[in-house]
């Protein structure tokens, strides 16, 4: 696995990836790639970097795996690329959206109109493999992930993190929240959107964060 990253990130993470645990993960995903159907395409897998920037960060959203059908993941957690079903998951992310921001439903999945504004959108696993979710877990992608968020939380000012589901809340265990907003909630999955997903107004809290202190809300 060839490592390819948006400049403005290369100087924040290339350390990690000279590490020990990253390492070996690059030769799993490899041989994963060659062996396997497995998604995103390899194009993509750090395609949340190259369309959010570090120094235009202002919110993190923090995922799970990603989608494990073929044609869904694009590389940014929840979103889909044009003329793609939008999944159950983002089906109730825009739900609440509406009911937070009485905001009509997009009709498209693709969340990089989100991440041109600043809204990082990161899996805690980068890679999956095809109809078998959870099949990338405990690889290293996890302590990649962890590193990415104790990053923005040691070197940004004011940034946004939601948790959905245990998955991202132990990736945020992390931040330091006497400077940023954490929301956390349970995960938007049609399993749990009803267990607190729904009424979260987290996309409303958020902007009141962004505005209280000098920064463009976000246009969900």
């Amino acid at each position: 696995m060839q490592v390819r990253i948006a400049d403005s990130w290369k100087p924040w993470l290339q350390a990690e990836f000279e590490k020990p645990y990253f390492q070996s993960l690059t030769e799993f995903i490899r041989q994963e790639y060659q062996s396997q159907t497995v998604y995103p395409p390899g194009r993509l897998i750090f395609n949340a970097f190259e369309h959010c920037s570090f120094e235009d960060l202002k919110v993190v959203i923090l995922g799970q795996d990603p989608y494990h059908g073929p044609g869904q993941a694009n590389g940014l957690s929840f979103s889909v690329s044009e003329g793609v079903r939008v999944p159950p998951s983002l089906v109730n992310i825009f739900k609440e959206i509406q009911e937070d921001l009485s905001k009509p439903i997009p009709k498209s999945g693709n969340l990089e109109r989100w991440a041109a504004q600043g809204v990082l959108m990161l899996n805690a696993v980068l890679t999956v493999r095809a109809n078998t979710p959870r099949s990338h877990r405990n690889k290293g992608w996890e302590s990649f992930t962890q590193s990415v968020v104790q990053l923005i939380s040691d070197q940004k000012e004011h940034v946004v993190f939601m948790l959905w589901g245990k998955d991202a809340q132990e990736r945020g265990a992390v931040i330091d929240r006497e400077k940023h907003l954490v929301l956390e909630s349970a995960h938007p999955s049609p399993y749990s959107a009803d267990k607190g997903f729904f009424g979260n107004r987290h996309f409303s809290q958020a902007n009141a964060f962004l505005e209280a202190h000098q920064l463009p809300s976000i246009d969900w």
